[in-house]
């Protein structure tokens, strides 16, 4: 086949597995790994079920096998074609700076647990523990969901904010869990007994959860642990605004015409 051929047949793979830019191909592809997903996921379920798992455990695994050799098709396909694509030109670097991104990687982290599962000790509850992983084909469906590519959107666009933002929360944490420490170990020694214990109070006050198994008996520690609280309350909903906040820039760009890449979710130009 000619190099143009070639760039041809890349560029019609390239165009059957990004969503919603392959054509009548790219939509029949589309829907089949949408379906072949849910069917996954349904399975991973059901093989919980002791009684089904026994009953039906090599038609589970064939199941498994014809799954993983469509996303390992899917996968390959995807990295192969790659070069097609403006940035990814380099048959070696830019293959390696697309596997590099996000929904890349969950399509590699949905099929790796299959192969690797031979290779690791044949333990039978790490191994049924290690199916659990499939989960990872869940996330798949977020290429082909509008809602989901737009959260993605959303996200990359105020990571930085984001990551402020649980920074600060994570310093309260754990600020507030050694005051409350030293505050209450006198008093509680065994609920209250080091700083990583006392981290587990401090999440679920700054969650605002509150299972009441570990609570400060102290009038100090009452008094601290009710401010702690209301900072919970401030600080858990400062990342629902930024992201809100980046909600309505996305559909006031969506309605000026703006496009994704339905992978990293960088803006196209």
């Amino acid at each position: 086949m000619s190099r143009e051929g070639w760039k041809s047949t890349k560029e019609r793979v390239n165009a059957a597995f990004t969503p919603q830019r392959g054509g009548t191909a790219g939509y029949y592809v589309d829907w089949v790994i949408m379906l072949l997903i849910a069917a996954n996921v349904v399975a991973v379920a059901l093989e919980t079920v002791d009684p089904l798992y026994e009953q039906y455990g090599p038609l589970f695994y064939w199941f498994e096998v014809a799954s993983v050799a469509i996303f390992t098709v899917e996968y390959v396909g995807r990295i192969w074609s790659c070069t097609a694509r403006d940035g990814f030109e380099h048959p070696v670097f830019g293959r390696v700076k697309f596997a590099r991104r996000p929904m890349l990687i969950v399509d590699l982290l949905a099929i790796l647990p299959f192969f690797l599962g031979p290779l690791l000790p044949a333990d039978l509850r790490f191994l049924r523990a290690l199916r659990l992983f499939r989960f990872f084909r869940l996330f798949k469906l977020a290429r082909y969901s509008e809602s989901m590519l737009a959260f993605s959107h959303v996200f990359h666009r105020k990571k930085a904010d984001l990551v402020v933002a649980f920074s600060v929360t994570l310093i309260l944490l754990v600020v507030s869990s050694s005051l409350m420490y030293f505050v209450e170990t006198a008093a509680q020694p065994e609920e209250f007994g080091s700083i990583p214990e006392t981290l587990w109070w401090g999440v679920i006050t700054l969650t605002t959860v509150g299972y009441g198994d570990v609570t400060p008996v102290t009038p100090l520690g009452r008094v601290f642990g009710g401010i702690v609280a209301m900072l919970g309350i401030g600080l858990f909903g400062l990342p629902a605004s930024i992201l809100a906040s980046g909600f309505i820039e996305e559909r006031l760009e969506k309605g000026s015409g703006a496009d994704y890449c339905p992978h990293c979710g960088e803006r196209l130009e």
